[in-house]
């Protein structure tokens, strides 16, 4: 029996990527998916991917930074599969820019969709999750969220911000066996690097390569299942040594 075996998974950001990789690992330790993107071609054919390989998924297409949406994102898994007991707010995204050339909207709209789509996610699955008894909720946040890095303002206040909202929802939860944690990936190869930029950001890793998708989706099956039953506020660095340094 899978290590997620009857439990029912809400995956954002699920149509590639890190998202992807948590979704197929989840299915393969017995979980029902709830697949959310704003990619409908991916997320639709990922869908499918999963299906023919007899997964209980489904997908549904939504922006996270919509109240309304995320409230549909929850409405549709509670039709589809009942309850909700685990939730990978995994959607994000992300920038390099100077912050004297960055307009107020950019800043605006990389802090609303990587830390307030976190929260209204966190708050919908909470609302789920007091009605059943607790759950498990995984927030991605970044190394970056610990360290600076130039040109990345919006990103690493955002993810700083993530950092500390698990950390406030995991105590104010608790009681109610609601877990809070979070994941602060490094350098992950995934379609969002650019070729060129790969070599590079592995020689600034102590070990010398990125990250593979795989690799942080074990990290969330720990941090989702009761592996981890005994954690909550924490937040997990998996970054190929960067922040030692």
């Amino acid at each position: 029996m899978g290590k997620l075996q009857g439990k029912v998974a809400v995956i954002t950001g699920g149509a590639s990527g890190i998202g992807a990789a948590t979704a197929r690992l989840f299915v393969s330790e017995g979980a029902k998916v709830v697949l959310v993107d704003l990619n409908e071609e991916k997320g639709k054919a990922f869908e499918e991917e999963l299906k023919a390989n007899n997964a209980e998924a489904i997908f549904v297409k939504a922006n996270i930074t919509s109240e309304e949406e995320v409230q549909a994102i929850f409405k549709q898994t509670i039709e589809a599969f009942g309850k909700v007991d685990i939730v990978f707010n995994n959607a994000g995204i992300g920038r390099v820019q100077p912050s004297h050339t960055l307009e107020y909207a950019e800043w605006r709209n990389t802090v609303n969709v990587d830390l307030d789509g976190v929260f209204l996610v966190a708050r919908e699955a909470i609302r789920e999750m007091l009605k059943s008894g607790g759950g498990s909720i995984v927030n991605t946040a970044s190394m970056y969220g610990w360290v600076g890095s130039p040109g990345s303002a919006a990103y690493n206040a955002a993810k700083g911000g993530v950092i500390n909202l698990t950390r406030s929802l995991a105590l104010e939860y608790a009681e109610q066996n609601i877990r809070v944690n979070s994941l602060c990936p490094g350098f992950i190869d995934t379609p969002i690097i650019p070729e060129e930029s790969k070599q590079i950001l592995a020689s600034m890793t102590p070990m010398k390569r990125l990250g593979h998708s795989e690799e942080m989706a074990k990290a969330v099956l720990f941090m989702a299942s009761d592996d981890s039953s005994f954690m909550t506020g924490n937040s997990l660095t998996v970054d190929g040594g960067y922040t030692a340094q």
